[in-house]
């Protein structure tokens, strides 16, 4: 018998490694030059076609980071976040990404990249064994292996020796390592399996290469969220995994600190059958421990306990004591050697904003209603208002509406109270254990806001969960209140959600969205979240 794979199941986003030497510095020693920073211009939110998902025109995860010594580059699927290094300024400009950086990567014995270091070339690659082959009728195929021990996802690496055809194998992990710590962490073990493993990271640091290692996961598939390291003088192996982070993907790696006990900054990430992108640790600054790899010490900076401005960091890029930190919300540059400091935070968040019109535009407060509830009117010559979702109204004619910013608002209660989460151990840090209406909202000292990135994407399901009715009807989506609007919490019972949000909805073609960036400023006098008192509450016997 022979594990038979269909070929559109194994191909993912890319996850192209980034190869960052931790003593490059930001510009070199040369002084950044303003003139040189490309033309402020306007760019509107994508038009989608047929074949995208109307998610997509918010899909700000970024794939990959270009610098040089005027601007750092945060590149998108289809647009430039880009800084100038002269003024500290922000503009968007159209995509330039690498198709590198664009085409699906594959995941069944995948080529080798390489990394050049101390003047030598090394050729790397993850992969599962046994292997797989391909059929005539373009399926993957593998053999069974009745022994977990012998299902594994072994690290191969070249020498950089002349003719050199065989590799030297680290195994990183076993099918019988995957199902133990199911088995710790209260899974059950039957029916998991192998996910594709993937290189997300190769750094050079010191006098070692550093590989991060991420997972396909879903469907039954999973992984160990690892960091191997070698060392070519001693021809030594390191491998890292760390408990809090056996089931995380890791995105991107940098490393700051000495040769025996480095620092790995670490971005983390889950995914389900069908959603990509869900929230877990935030940016992970793990310290090794020389004598034992898996018993460092280790922090999260997540939106729940950090000034950090989206919830999945992509991408990681170190200089000097500056730490950037690209999320599919906004970018972030952090001291890294004081990180705990929220003053050492320095972050902005990206936003779509739209020019009213001077005769003003109906307001909905909820998606589908066919009566306005305000009008929404400038005070103003030029007043820009800000878009924060857009959903269709009706799935076939995909014609749809856009979530703006109204601080007005509008209350509604919600047939949906508050309880006690099942699973806090999958939480990420500092999130509180109370599953209610605005779950993946988080507090930010003044209301409960939501990135782009916390807005949880199913394939298989209809929309976004939000504030309002999940009944779907026919074509039409879910009646939502809203999706990205703040919240003001103003009662909450097991039983009911009292909510003010601050937000409406608008026809599409009212507005002409732009993007641009934001400074992100934290509160002046943060306030306690209000749902600590109903979590104790929830907890007490």
């Amino acid at each position: 018998m022979k594990r038979i794979i269909p070929i559109s199941t194994v191909l993912l986003l890319n996850a192209c490694t980034s190869t960052v030497d931790g003593s490059l510095q930001a510009a070199n020693g040369v002084k950044s030059k303003v003139e040189n920073c490309p033309q402020d211009t306007v760019v509107s939110l994508p038009v989608l076609n047929e074949k995208e998902s109307f998610y997509d025109r918010f899909n700000f995860h970024i794939h990959n980071i270009v610098a040089d010594t005027d601007t750092l580059k945060f590149q998108t699927l289809k647009h430039d976040f880009v800084f100038c290094r002269g003024n500290n300024t922000w503009m968007v400009q159209p995509g330039t990404l690498s198709k590198n950086f664009q085409t699906p990567q594959q995941q069944d014995n995948p080529k080798y990249k390489t990394i050049d270091f101390q003047g030598k070339t090394y050729k790397y690659r993850v992969v599962i064994e046994p292997k797989f082959s391909r059929g005539a009728n373009g399926n993957l195929t593998r053999p069974n292996v009745s022994d977990p021990v012998k299902d594994k996802v072994v690290f191969e690496l070249l020498p950089p020796t002349p003719n050199s055809k065989e590799p030297q194998r680290q195994t990183l992990y076993t099918l019988k390592d995957l199902q133990q710590i199911a088995v710790k962490q209260g899974y059950s073990a039957i029916g998991s399996q192998l996910g594709f493993p993937r290189i997300t990271a190769a750094v050079i640091h010191k006098n070692r290469i550093w590989w991060s290692v991420a997972f396909e996961q879903g469907e039954g598939n999973n992984g160990i969220g690892t960091i191997v390291g070698y060392e070519p003088q001693n021809n030594k192996f390191t491998v890292v995994q760390p408990q809090a982070l056996w089931s995380q993907q890791i995105t991107d790696l940098a490393i700051t600190g000495d040769a025996n006990s480095p620092t790995f900054w670490m971005g983390t990430n889950r995914s389900a059958e069908g959603t990509p992108y869900i929230g877990a640790k935030g940016l992970v600054a793990y310290r090794l421990a020389p004598q034992n790899p898996n018993s460092g010490s280790l922090r999260a900076y997540t939106v729940y306990n950090s000034p950090i401005v989206g919830a999945i960091p992509d991408k990681l890029r170190l200089e000097n004591d500056k730490l950037w930190v690209g999320t599919a919300n906004g970018v972030c540059q952090v001291n890294w050697q004081a990180a705990d400091n929220p003053k050492n935070w320095s972050c902005w968040r990206f936003a779509a904003m739209a020019k009213l019109p001077s005769e003003g535009l109906p307001l909905y407060s909820e998606l589908t209603n066919t009566t306005s509830a305000a009008k929404l009117s400038p005070t103003k010559s030029g007043e820009t208002v800000e878009v924060l979702w857009w959903s269709p109204l009706d799935y076939q004619t995909r014609k749809g509406r856009y979530e703006v910013r109204y601080p007005q608002g509008f209350v509604v209660t919600l047939d949906e109270g508050a309880s006690l989460y099942k699973f806090p151990t999958s939480l990420p840090p500092g999130k509180l254990p109370v599953e209610w209406s605005g779950f993946e909202w988080h507090w930010n000292g003044e209301r409960f806001v939501r990135g782009f990135d916390e807005v949880v994407i199913d394939a298989f399901g209809i929309s976004p969960r939000g504030i309002g009715s999940n009944r779907v009807e026919g074509n039409s989506p879910p009646n939502m209140n809203a999706i990205r609007g703040d919240l003001e919490l103003l009662n909450i019972s097991p039983k009911s959600t009292k909510v003010k949000y601050a937000s409406g909805w608008v026809d599409e073609t009212q507005l002409n969205p732009y993007l641009t960036v934001l400074p992100q400023k934290p509160s002046p006098n943060p306030q306690p979240d209000p749902l600590k008192a109903l979590a104790k509450q929830l907890q007490s016997p």
